[in-house]
């Protein structure tokens, strides 16, 4: 590992310490400005000592400094208040802690109503509510500091009891008059005055005094910010690490030393733009960049919700559209309309749709992949069905809307504008193709392509089979009839006619007296396995049945499509829950968008219907609002994304929350100008990567000592920030550089089954007669297909995935976690996928160079970190495979725990060349080189 990947890492550590100790207990004050008020009462460990070792001045110095760089830290968060007033700093912790027992029900608990100062004068069951400059006279302070509010929820902080008791000693002060009117809900103007409800600007691109380092307009938006810091970016990445990390960030993909020795013979910027250009274009974009869509789409292969989690056969086709669009470059506002609505853009839904029209259908997929257990026998159908609305909208809002919406299923947002009554609003948007009352479970939606033709041909062919079954159930029952009137004649004459009434009468309608017959000549029961009685003619008879299924062989396929569907133009009413049960509905509700969208003049109302229309067109004109240049969070959350893959942070660090408990942006400006930019030039996303890549800020190097020092976080992009290969990479890499990969694309997923070790890996699972599993079957090449395309079982995620922090998608996932871990480097120590991949890329670097070793180390340093090794790197190398080499004898070579599986069947016996080869690929595998990207 080199010095600076080093340096990096233990910065990583320790700021990521540093955040989770700190950030939970600075999020909320900071939010609300009140930071010194909360600092005295800390016991963080770093502030006591400098009060222990240098008294009351250092302390307060340290306070002071810790108030202005956690400031520096979050731009655009308010300075600390010089006094508390109700709706900027009172309300908020009210609506969190108090308004669902005394603000949102029709009669407020106890007679005390918070939404309002004026409201808190009355004298509530208990007493004086609030006596405005007397704390000790105001029964809500007591019952604050007592803990006895509120009452069985959380407490609050001692800081947030010490905000109200200030705020009521200086007299309740508000910002401004309140109205004689209390409505049920009510967007206050510090909620209208939040960035993210804000209309998307257009900043002009600040001027900046070195113009030669600024590439893109990306680039004056960072220096401006790094200026007034007194940083600057960092040195440009070396050649050899910027094709590395874009190839890696385009495609998913290490480059071929090939394609580094073409791009290092011109490192001009025409030449980066054309290696730029060429990774768009590759097939491998697509997959790479899909895979990020499907994560917040929260695509599975699987049903989820239940133990069963039964598979779903025709998912993929969802898959592969995402797949297809990433590579078109399919506008994004397109991208979007079709997910939610590609149904209502249909004039209708046949078999015979193609091309576009199948696409579009197919795209409708978004909408069903959060959990469904629902055809699996839930023990709660009905909640199960409500439950599936619930994550779908929690995948449609965190993915476009980057909001908690679901957080208003059961009661008003705590945090962020959004009443509960909008949250039924938005779900009646979706009804029509979620009616819950006439549900469908996910194998009676799906929807079958097969032309009229070949159904006519696999109705006769159907027809043929049939002859078949009737001729063999047939044969059947005459041999069994054969044989129970042979039996027959066992039985006393005079109860033959009793026994054979009772045999014939269905079992369900049997009297005590036939089943106590039938019991005391069980030779006449149901169960009379034909085969035990008669082989020879159980032998007929399954011969004939062959003959049937032969027959149904030929039938044409009968591809199917997992979408959603309007089966008609009925309305279907929409009703708020009560606290989110559906056994409490409460009043009737119309659809409609967020109503805090529509600050900057966005339509939030939506029609029930539209006449004329073969659906409702609901889920159409909610695209049509959601891509509307006066949205302002559509725009702003995708570029974000984007921003967060290619640099491992977001300008929004919470890509899926953009509300008051999510991040502020680190320059709000620059998102801004992201988010317009993109909508004005077509919303297409390969101009935004060209924008992105191409900028010096993508381009500078990891390693900026005073950025590091003064911003430990990289907050202000003063260096590139180091990046772990995340799941699918880690593997497709493994089988690129060892030649393994197979790059077939699109179609059913690969499948995954159950080894030895109880690790869930790829390949087809083997049982035994009692359908256990047995084993795992190896699939061919197919097993070495991109992870992309390995099944997503929501029970049984691929232990080499998510030993990387592959995605758990429950309903989606918002933001992948980064972790680091022992099993990472005990998967790189022992796992069998490892260690047969560290043997194929041995065997590949002595099939290319065979007898020279310095070539074959030279090779692998070209293939895994796109770079030659320097001099003492193969001194060491060929020193450590010669010790290795002189340790081993051909027959220990092939002990059990080895890697053999790369080996087919009669290949010659692994020699010690190899296995000593293949150990020191292991060991480059399993580095920090090979997983970091710099």
């Amino acid at each position: 590992m080199t010095s600076e990947v080093g340096t990096d890492l233990r910065a990583v550590r320790r700021c990521s310490s540093f955040a989770r100790q700190f950030n939970p207990c600075l999020r909320w004050p900071r939010d609300h400005g009140w930071i010194p008020i909360m600092i005295p009462a800390l016991s963080w460990s770093p502030v006591r000592r400098l009060g222990e070792g240098l008294g009351l001045l250092g302390l307060l110095v340290g306070i002071s400094l810790l108030a202005i760089s956690a400031a520096a830290a979050t731009p655009g968060h308010p300075k600390p208040p010089e006094r508390p007033l109700f709706e900027r700093d009172i309300r908020p912790i009210f609506k969190a802690h108090c308004f669902q027992c005394h603000g949102e029900e029709e009669k407020p608990k106890g007679g005390v109503d918070l939404r309002q100062r004026r409201l808190l004068l009355n004298r509530s069951e208990s007493g004086q509510v609030m006596v405005p400059g007397k704390p000790t006279q105001s029964h809500l302070l007591s019952v604050l500091k007592s803990g006895e509010m509120p009452k069985g929820g959380k407490p609050l902080l001692p800081e947030q009891v010490m905000l109200i008791e200030r705020w009521i000693a200086q007299g309740a002060p508000t910002l401004r008059p309140e109205p004689l009117e209390v409505p049920r809900w009510v967007i206050t103007e510090e909620e209208r005055g939040f960035w993210a409800f804000k209309p998307v600007g257009h900043p002009e691109p600040p001027q900046v005094r070195s113009p030669k380092t600024v590439r893109t307009p990306i680039d004056a938006f960072l220096l401006a910010r790094l200026k007034k810091e007194g940083l600057g970016l960092a040195k440009p990445a070396r050649p050899e690490q910027l094709i590395r990390r874009v190839t890696f960030d385009l495609t998913g993909l290490p480059p071929t030393p090939e394609e580094v020795a073409t791009f290092l013979k011109d490192t001009s910027d025409a030449g980066y733009e054309r290696l730029v250009d060429r990774l768009l274009e590759s097939p491998a974009y697509g997959e790479r960049w899909g895979r990020h869509w499907l994560d917040v789409a929260g695509y599975a292969d699987s049903n989820g919700g239940v133990e069963a989690d039964s598979e779903r056969p025709w998912a993929w086709r969802y898959r592969d559209y995402v797949i297809r669009s990433f590579n078109e470059d399919r506008p994004f506002d397109e991208f979007i309309t079709e997910q939610l609505a590609g149904d209502e853009l249909l004039p209708t839904i046949s078999a015979d749709l193609t091309g576009r029209d199948l696409d579009r259908l197919v795209a409708t997929g978004f909408l069903r992949m959060a959990p469904d257990p629902t055809g699996d026998g839930p023990p709660e159908p009905e909640l199960a069905r409500n439950q599936v609305i619930a994550d779908t909208l929690q995948i449609v809002s965190s993915s476009l809307l980057g909001l908690t919406v679901q957080c208003a299923q059961c009661h008003d947002h705590r945090y962020d504008p959004i009443p509960q009554v909008d949250y039924y609003r938005l779900r009646a948007v979706f009804e029509p193709g979620f009616d819950w009352k006439h549900w469908k479970n996910p194998a009676q939606r799906l929807i079958s392509l097969m032309s009229s033709s070949d159904r006519s041909i696999a109705n006769c062919v159907e027809q043929a089979a049939k002859v078949h079954d009737t001729e063999a159930t047939r044969l059947h029952d005459e041999l069994i009839e054969k044989f129970v009137q042979k039996q027959l004649l066992l039985v006393p004459e005079a109860r033959r006619d009793a026994v054979m009434s009772a045999r014939r009468t269905p079992a369900a309608k049997r009297s005590p007296e036939q089943l106590q017959l039938l019991r005391e000549f069980p030779m006449f029961q149901d169960h009379i396995i034909l085969g035990e009685i008669d082989r020879e003619g159980a032998n007929k008879v399954e011969e004939i049945r062959k003959r049937a299924t032969a027959d149904r062989a030929l039938k044409p396929s009968d591809p199917m499509v997992q979408a959603l569907v309007e089966t008609s133009a009925e309305s279907v009413t929409t009703v708020r829950f009560h606290r989110g049960d559906p056994q409490q509905p409460r009043e009737v509700l119309k659809p409609g968008l967020l109503s805090v969208m529509g600050l900057g003049g966005l339509d939030t109302e939506i029609p029930e219907s539209i006449p004329g229309r073969r659906t409702s067109g609901r889920r159409l004109e909610l695209a049509r609002r959601l891509t509307d240049r006066n949205n302002p969070l559509t725009a702003r959350v995708w570029v974000n994304r984007l921003w967060y893959q290619h640099f491992g942070m977001g300008l929004v660090a919470t890509p899926g929350d953009f509300g008051v408990l999510g991040e502020r942006p680190s320059h709000p400006e620059l998102l801004d100008w992201l988010a317009a930019d993109f909508m004005d030039h077509g919303w297409k996303n390969k101009r935004l990567h060209r924008l992105i890549v191409t900028s010096d800020a993508y381009r500078q190097s990891s390693v900026n000592s005073a950025a590091q020092r003064k911003d430990p976080d990289n907050r202000l992009l003063g260096r590139f920030r180091l990046r772990r290969l995340d799941a699918e990479s880690v593997r497709d890499s493994l089988l690129a550089v060892s030649g393994r990969l197979d790059t077939s694309r699109f179609g059913p997923p690969v499948p995954i089954a159950v080894n030895a070790q109880g690790q869930f890996v790829v390949g087809r699972q083997k049982r035994d007669g009692n359908g256990d599993a047995v084993g795992v079957e190896v699939g061919g090449t197919a097993d070495f297909r991109r992870s992309l395309y390995v099944m997503v079982r929501r029970t049984m995620p691929v232990g080499v995935l998510e030993t990387f922090d592959a995605p758990v998608v429950n309903p989606n996932c918002e933001a992948r976690p980064v972790s680091t871990a022992a099993p990472q480097s005990l998967m790189f120590l022992n796992d069998g996928f490892v260690l047969d991949r560290s043997l194929d890329l041995a065997q590949r670097l002595r099939r290319e160079y065979p007898g020279d070793e310095p070539a074959q180390i030279d090779r692998l340093w070209h293939l895994l970190f796109a770079q030659p090794p320097k001099s003492a790197d193969v001194v060491r190398s060929l020193r450590f495979i010669k010790e290795l080499r002189s340790s081993l004898t051909p027959s220990e070579s092939k002990v059990p725990g080895k890697p053999v599986a790369a080996s087919p069947p009669g290949a010659p016996e692994i020699l010690p060349e190899e296995r000593s080869l293949a150990a020191l690929c292991q060991v480059l595998l399993g580095s920090n080189r090979f997983l970091y990207l710099d």
